[in-house]
């Protein structure tokens, strides 16, 4: 049994006609005749009673139309799943992001624009949402440092200062910033080995030579910030995504040139997935308009 030879049968029996079912297909009579006629000498059945210019449909070419009209229903059911992904009405975009803030307006524009578009969002740190990229668990990325981009297709977000963080009582949150070497007297709250931001600051603190008191490690942004607004130590953060929370206050580090470059990334292979592109030319479009149109 061949795809094409219940085509034409569906087809026929739909129209009551071999020259109408040519016309729909965009075939010759012939090719609908020898297909059908296959299709019945291959099986030894008669699918049509043949009367002149008319055709009915025997008993067991009933039988099959019923079954061959739950076939091509579920094909146009597919096939308009598949024109709505195309066209963006419909689908689930994955994003894997260390923090959300840096794509907040990226996301409230692409909703505007396709909001047949669901999207979940997770978090995670730079090596977490790298490893989910490549499982193919997320379509796209957000995070701050990529120490191999060859396998990704990357657009700047943008570029924020380190700061530390500190609760409000805490005897460092009447001043604007500190050296780093001060840093060495004062118990800090990290997050885990994974985040692009701990690995820098590390990175900085060893080439100046000054040891960290690293008292507490905790999994996740949040999990950060609650621990430093309880008082039990300093915390370091990209100023982007540094919350309005009145427990806490933003502290620079002087004279450290240390910065995060915010990525927005996807798979090079995956990067023609209508819904990842019209991500990535959103994002481009509102980068456009915050320059006066300097970039493309």
């Amino acid at each position: 049994m061949r795809y094409v030879q219940l085509r034409a049968f569906h087809h026929v029996a739909l129209t009551g006609s071999f020259s109408m079912a040519a016309r729909a297909l965009h075939l010759t009579q012939p090719a609908i005749s020898d297909q059908v006629r296959w299709l019945e000498e291959e099986y030894d059945v008669a699918l049509f009673v043949r009367k002149r210019r008319q055709i009915e449909l025997t008993p067991a070419g009933a039988r099959l139309l019923v079954t061959t009209r739950r076939l091509f229903d579920a094909e146009g059911e597919a096939l308009d799943v598949l024109q709505e992904e195309r066209s963006l009405r419909a689908g689930v975009l994955r994003i894997a992001a260390d923090s959300v803030d840096h794509v907040l307006d990226v996301l409230t524009v692409f909703r505007e624009r396709f909001p047949g578009i669901q999207i979940k969002i997770v978090g995670g740190n730079s090596h977490s949402i790298v490893e989910a990229l490549l499982a193919y668990d997320v379509d796209i990325g957000v995070l701050g440092e990529l120490l191999d981009e060859r396998p990704f297709d990357v657009f700047p977000l943008n570029v924020s200062p380190v700061v530390l963080f500190a609760a409000r009582s805490h005897p460092l949150a009447t001043r604007e910033s500190v050296p780093l070497e001060a840093l060495s007297a004062w118990p800090l709250v990290m997050r885990e080995q994974g985040s692009r931001t701990r690995q820098m600051f590390e990175k900085l603190a060893e080439a100046q030579g000054v040891p960290l008191r690293f008292a507490i490690e905790a999994e996740g942004r949040e999990a950060v910030r609650r621990i430093v607004a309880a008082g039990a130590g300093l915390g370091i953060v990209s100023e982007a995504e540094f919350d309005d929370d009145p427990r806490l206050v933003k502290i620079a580090l002087e004279h450290q040139p240390l910065s995060m470059h915010e990525k927005l990334i996807c798979l090079k292979d995956r990067r023609n997935s209508k819904s990842i592109h019209a991500f990535f030319a959103t994002a481009r479009s509102l980068t456009r308009e915050a320059s006066g149109g300097q970039f493309s």
